[in-house]
């Protein structure tokens, strides 16, 4: 028996056959490019139709698992998914049922996908309560509580890069939030022109690019050659993420924050000085329980993340409970 896990994002689609023990045996990753709406919707039913066609003949592949970049609406079936332009209200389960057959087919968050691949195969193997900081593009969260992924009233749970950590409110936490315009891969490049377009006197690395075409890569690359203005940015984004883990261990008491996504990454050398920020703000007592960690699974961790989830929905409409 086989699970066929789907890791959709922005900007890349990753693919994953799995043993229903974990094992991944086959993978591919390829680009979205400027793919949108229908083109990339049609892109993933190909794979999943091409994958299927390969497996018809012993029908190993039993379930479906597709990790998406925003909200799955359960009632409707359909994904709001803002970094896919045309993917306000797409059908996505419908489309891929259509292609399944008698597949099952589940579709979740990525953000409850990443604590999901890392419950079962990764850093929060064994926790109950653990929350997964996904910070890339932007900044999302997977939270589990006493075992369950905690969902929310409409599943939008964890969207804490809207988390407010700064006053006053500023128009450029409309679309994206306070957090995430300040401590995301774009916020990190937004400070970082920020810091520049005030700095009459400043000649560093950064300047080897327009100001416009510097990105979290070139800021993470400067810091680590000492440029000032790397550093400014990088010690600000610290005391956010600090603030933000204090903020989580003061409301949900958790075993452990694991940290990943394309931030983390470069990122992972800080989160010694993120736990000595977050102990400033947070909870004393949970503070001193948590421990701070880096991703296990890395880049995949969505796609372990949606093979789980694949497992538990054939499992469940089997009417049996495995982990």
């Amino acid at each position: 028996m086989r699970l066929l896990a789907i890791d959709l994002g922005g900007t890349k689609l990753a693919i994953g056959v799995f043993t229903t023990d974990g094992d991944l045996i086959a993978e591919e990753k390829l680009p979205i490019d400027k793919r949108s709406g229908d083109e990339v919707g049609q892109l993933l039913s190909q794979k999943i139709k091409d994958l299927l066609s390969q497996c018809a003949e012993e029908k190993s592949i039993q379930s479906i698992g597709i990790s998406i970049p925003g909200i799955f609406y359960k009632d409707k079936g359909t994904v709001w998914a803002p970094n896919i332009p045309g993917w306000e209200n797409y059908p996505l389960l419908k489309e891929v049922q259509c292609i399944a057959g008698d597949v099952s087919v589940t579709i979740d968050s990525d953000r409850s996908c990443y604590i999901l691949g890392e419950w079962w195969k990764g850093a929060a193997k064994g926790c109950t309560d653990a929350i997964f900081i996904a910070v890339g593009t932007g900044i999302g969260a997977g939270i589990l509580v006493d075992g369950k992924i905690l969902r929310g009233a409409n599943d939008i749970a964890g969207a804490v890069g809207w988390m407010t950590l700064e006053r006053p409110f500023q128009q450029d936490y409309i679309e994206c939030g306070c957090f995430e315009s300040s401590a995301s891969g774009d916020g990190i490049a937004k400070l970082a022109r920020k810091f520049l377009s005030t700095t009459g006197d400043y000649t560093g690395i950064l300047n080897v690019k327009p100001v416009n075409a510097i990105t979290a890569v070139d800021v993470f690359d400067a810091y680590d050659k000492g440029d000032a203005i790397a550093r400014k940015v990088i010690d600000h984004c610290i005391e956010y993420w600090g603030m933000a883990v204090a903020n989580l261990v003061s409301l949900f008491n958790p075993q452990k924050i694991i940290f990943g996504g394309g931030v983390f990454g470069p990122a992972m050398q800080f989160i010694p000085a993120i736990y000595e920020e977050a102990v400033k703000w947070a909870q004393p007592i949970s503070m001193k329980k948590v421990k701070l960690e880096a991703s296990l699974l890395g880049s995949n961790a969505g796609l372990y993340g949606a093979a789980y989830a694949a497992k538990q929905n054939l499992y469940n409409l089997n009417g049996s409970h495995e982990k």
